[in-house]
């Protein structure tokens, strides 16, 4: 009895293994796995993987399905079985149109793909026919070649691997060397050529950054050398995956790094253009841009990390979107703020350095950031405005002004002799024009008025710099000027006051001034003063 038993058992033990073992095609998961299973060397049945072929059968359908196989070994893309769907109307599709069918590699062999044909799933056609170019990329005509002149001491196996294997990896990492080090040097002298013609001038430090950067390229291109030539030492699987994982993730951090060195050496090239304009505002987008395109770059960067490890990007990228919204939500000021700080920079309503009257706050603008603008008032306080606020009010910029306008008036007594009165107004006139700060053709000095203690003279003038410490200066020079204008003609400036007339008083003398009216006198003491004063202007 115990023996029938064990005969029952072995029959459902044999019976399970041979289920294991069959041929599958009823979705993708099963038709890879019936390919690769059936190459295997414990489970070596090439017919029975050549089924999974289309279009092809016997000797040919054999040798793609080997050749296919030997591709994925040669490129070290290990299949994740748990990935691959095993639903039978498995529709990868985008729209209304039906596509049933699956990419294994969509990144790396997005050639290598498999389709519903009917019931069954097969290597899609464009697989197929593709399959003899793909092998001769991966293995090149030499590979046979060399296959055949390699001796038999060249098999024998050091470590667990061939003699011939070591030697050649080891004349393949001096090709790349040498490779790389030329490659530097000629790099670094197009880079250099690159940017003087760009710039039309040569600078240390792009020239540094430019060196740094001419490494990174030409290790890419000695890494693509060697990607593209190591499948060719015939390794196994299990080594190619993780050489081809450790070049990958060596060459997206040295694209990162490349990407990073391009952005500093642009922001370079940008800040040397942003000097060279008028406006200082240009100068304050350096440091933001470059840390936006920073922050860019690295993200990009991040993102190619985790598909070399698996890592659905979408999954991802979907789930970023939606922290972003609500991160968003939380903080919509901030994120109005920076819009408004785009259409600070868009718009360029203001310059650093510009002053400004925005509703309260009057000051000079002193620095734009992403979430506010710093204005700094006459007091030396700071205002910190948002972004946001700052691009919907109306902003008056009084470093727009073609010129800075000042206006005053001089009261004189009244008691000024008409003929002193037209002097002094003449005198006001030439040291306008003699004033090197002032518009020479746009000025007004008139007897426009009585007050109630002086005669007033409106001074009207325009002064040619646009900082406020210079227009204070020449304010300065303009009124010792006409303070000495008045001072030799003995014209007097009036001050609040009242007088008292008295018709007849004894003993008491009037109080008014001898003004010397003499023509002569008059012009000696004009000239005098607009000689003095255009001496000192010229000193």
């Amino acid at each position: 009895m115990k023996r029938i038993f064990l005969l029952l058992f072995l029959v459902s033990i044999n019976s399970i293994a041979q289920k294991k073992v069959q041929v599958d095609l009823s979705n993708p998961n099963a038709t890879i796995y019936t390919h690769l299973y059936f190459l295997q060397p414990d489970s070596y049945e090439p017919e029975k993987a050549a089924v999974t072929i289309q279009g092809y059968s016997g000797e040919e359908a054999i040798d793609k399905a080997i050749k296919l196989k030997q591709i994925l070994d040669g490129k070290g893309l290990f299949v994740d079985f748990s990935k691959i769907p095993n639903d039978h109307d498995f529709n990868d599709t985008i729209g209304y149109s039906k596509s049933y069918k699956y990419t294994l590699f969509p990144v790396r062999m997005p050639l290598i793909s498999v389709e519903k044909v009917g019931n069954k799933w097969l290597y899609a056609q464009e697989t197929v026919r593709s399959i003899d170019a793909m092998y001769n990329e991966v293995f090149p005509w030499y590979v046979q070649k060399l296959q055949k002149i390699i001796p038999a001491i060249g098999h024998q196996k050091l470590f667990g691997v061939e003699i011939w294997q070591i030697i050649a990896l080891l004349i393949l990492l001096t090709i790349a060397f040498v490779l790389f080090y030329v490659i530097k040097k000629i790099a670094f002298s197009l880079l250099q050529k690159i940017q003087y013609k760009i710039t039309h001038s040569k600078n240390d430090e792009v020239n540094k950054v430019l060196k740094k950067l001419s490494r990174p390229i030409s290790l890419l291109i000695a890494f693509a050398f060697f990607e593209s030539v190591f499948p060719s030492l015939l390794f196994g699987l299990d080594t190619n995956k993780w050489v081809f994982l450790s070049l990958n993730i060596a060459t997206t951090v040295f694209w990162i790094y490349v990407f990073l060195k391009l952005v500093q050496v642009t922001m370079r090239i940008y800040a040397e253009f942003a000097e060279r304009t008028h406006g200082k505002l240009d100068d304050q987008l350096v440091p933001i841009l470059h840390n936006f395109l920073t922050g860019v770059v690295v993200f990009l960067g991040i993102l190619k990390l985790l598909t070399l490890f698996g890592v659905n990007v979408a999954t991802v990228i979907a789930g970023a979107s939606i922290g972003g919204i609500a991160v968003a939500l939380a903080s919509q000021d901030t994120v109005k703020n920076l819009i408004g700080t785009f259409m600070i920079f868009l718009d360029k309503p203001f310059h650093i350095g510009d002053w400004i009257e925005a509703d309260n706050v009057i000051g000079t603008v002193e620095e734009v950031g992403f979430r506010s603008t710093r204005v700094r008032a006459a007091d030396t306080s700071v205002y910190q405005i948002p972004n946001s606020k700052l691009s919907e009010i109306v902003i008056n910029n009084k470093g727009l002004r073609l010129y800075r306008r000042y206006r005053t008036d001089l009261g004189i007594r009244y008691d000024t002799p008409p003929i002193l009165i037209e002097a002094f107004v003449k005198g006001v006139k030439e040291i306008i024009i003699a004033h090197p700060e002032t518009k020479s053709d746009a000025y007004n000095v008139e007897f426009n008025g009585f007050g109630d203690s002086a005669l007033l003279i409106m001074v009207n003038v325009y002064f040619k710099s646009l900082e406020w410490d210079v227009e204070q200066s020449s304010k300065h020079r303009l009124h010792m000027a006409i303070v000495k204008m008045a001072a030799a003609l003995g014209v007097e400036f009036a001050f609040p006051s009242t007088t008292l007339m008295i018709e007849q008083f004894p003993e008491k003398k009037s109080i008014d001034l001898k003004y010397n009216t003499t023509q002569k006198s008059i012009e000696k003491a004009i000239k005098n003063v607009i000689d003095d004063f255009s001496q000192s202007s010229t000193e």
